[in-house]
């Protein structure tokens, strides 16, 4: 890639980060069509894959009772109450939901959320980010079209991980970036070939 091609990459997505970040979400999107997108995108993906490990039981809950409100359907793959499954295994199993195309995205949970992104990320079809943030939530949306979204019980409170979950859902690839959504689809294109 030519260095003048990143260049206007990152002063295209600091741009538009910051004027996402600064908008509420319906001025961000700039026309009332892109809502519509938006919804339908979200209707799309209404099945969630969800895995804990004994380390984030209590957030893995909450996000739970808040999806299923908001009318998601659910599949819990990992830890309950009284049955402790390790990160690695649980991320195993939601991520062979995912590649069975039974569940839209996943949100997988640990101390970090690090340990079950490393392992969803060697899923082919899987494109796991671990985030800090409700903006990195949305970020990775847009510029790496993630499908699962990790989160650290020892990180997140309640509500902004229930913020970041919403932002991640309600999300579209490139969204904000669309004068870049061809280079942005080839990267992911090229991401996902990469199988040493």
């Amino acid at each position: 890639m030519k260095t003048t091609t990143r260049r206007h990459f990152v002063a295209g997505a600091g741009l538009a980060a910051s004027a996402l970040a600064m908008m509420p979400p319906q001025q961000s999107l700039g026309a009332e069509t892109k809502v519509v997108e938006i919804k339908k995108e979200t209707e799309k993906m209404k099945k969630i894959v969800v895995a804990a490990d004994p380390f984030a039981l209590s957030l893995k809950e909450a996000i739970v009772a808040h999806l299923k409100e908001k009318g998601y359907a659910v599949q819990d793959v990992g830890s309950v109450a009284g049955k402790d499954i390790p990160y690695f295994d649980g991320a195993t199993a939601a991520c062979k939901v995912l590649q069975a195309k039974e569940a839209d995205s996943a949100i997988l949970f640990c101390g970090t959320g690090m340990g079950m992104s490393i392992v969803a990320n060697r899923f082919k079809g899987c494109t796991a980010s671990v985030v800090e943030s409700v903006f990195a939530a949305k970020m990775c949306r847009v510029v790496n079209n993630a499908n699962v979204l990790c989160l650290g019980q020892m990180i997140w409170g309640e509500w902004m991980a229930k913020e970041a979950v919403d932002t991640f859902l309600n999300t579209k690839f490139t969204q904000g970036l669309e004068g870049l959504a061809g280079f942005l689809q080839d990267a992911v294109n090229k991401v996902e070939a990469i199988r040493p």
